[in-house]
């Protein structure tokens, strides 16, 4: 069965003029735009439109490929830019993430709130895509000395992408939302992660822990030195 890594010898051409004909139909009528409008659009009938894909999810994923890949893309290098410091370059990522998904808000929403829910391959798929990233961007965390410990920079980089994710996420739902007020807001809480020490003094003990403590003693033994 074709897929999205093997497209079973199919035309590329023809295959990149079909996900055009998905890309217009997508942006004309919206993230519930149907198969059937897409192989309207490409003048072929829907089973002909899968067997170019190996199936809708092969659809699915070559959309993903086009788009998601094409958006990481764009972000790997703002963050990766040499020379500048790293509140620049979290801030640069953050605008293009942002710009990107408000001017494609339509193709956003078809591949991570329906593609990805209708279709668990899609949705490993394009899961895989930005764990990618995740994982470039700790590299780059800790090539760079931002983090020395490289468990830790892979971490803060995964929490980047899922920062910044579900935010844009959540600002495509509130545009009241003024567009530097997220960026600035995500720039301050990515580099207040990205340079924390994450230390604990040794030794320190909370509060409720001495409460607890105390509270433990024997009540039997309280008040017999008087």
């Amino acid at each position: 069965m074709a897929t999205v890594a093997g497209n079973g010898g199919r035309d590329p051409d023809r295959r990149r003029a079909l996900l055009d004909a998905a890309d217009r139909v997508i942006r004309r009528e919206g993230p519930h735009a149907s198969m059937a409008a897409i192989a309207a659009e490409a003048g072929i009938t829907k089973p002909i439109l899968y067997r170019h894909f190996g199936d809708k999810s092969g659809l699915y994923q070559a959309l993903a490929d086009r788009h998601v890949r094409s958006v990481v893309k764009l972000l790997r290098p703002r963050f990766a830019k040499a020379g500048a410091g790293l509140r620049v370059r979290a801030r640069a990522t953050i605008e293009t993430y942002l710009d990107m998904i408000s001017a494609n808000l339509d193709l956003y929403r078809f591949l991570f709130h329906r593609a990805g829910a209708e279709d668990s391959r899609t949705h490993t798929h394009m899961a895989a895509i930005v764990r990618n990233l995740g994982e470039e961007l700790g590299a780059v965390i800790a090539a760079d000395g931002t983090v020395a410990d490289p468990v830790r920079a892979q971490i803060l980089g995964h929490a980047f992408v899922g920062m910044v994710q579900t935010t844009g996420d959540w600002w495509l739902e509130h545009p009241e939302v003024d567009r530097s007020q997220v960026v600035d807001t995500l720039t301050t809480a990515v580099l207040a992660t990205l340079t924390s020490t994450f230390r604990e003094p040794s030794g320190a003990c909370t509060a409720a822990e001495d409460t607890d403590d105390s509270d433990s003693a024997d009540p039997a033994t309280t008040g017999r030195s008087s």
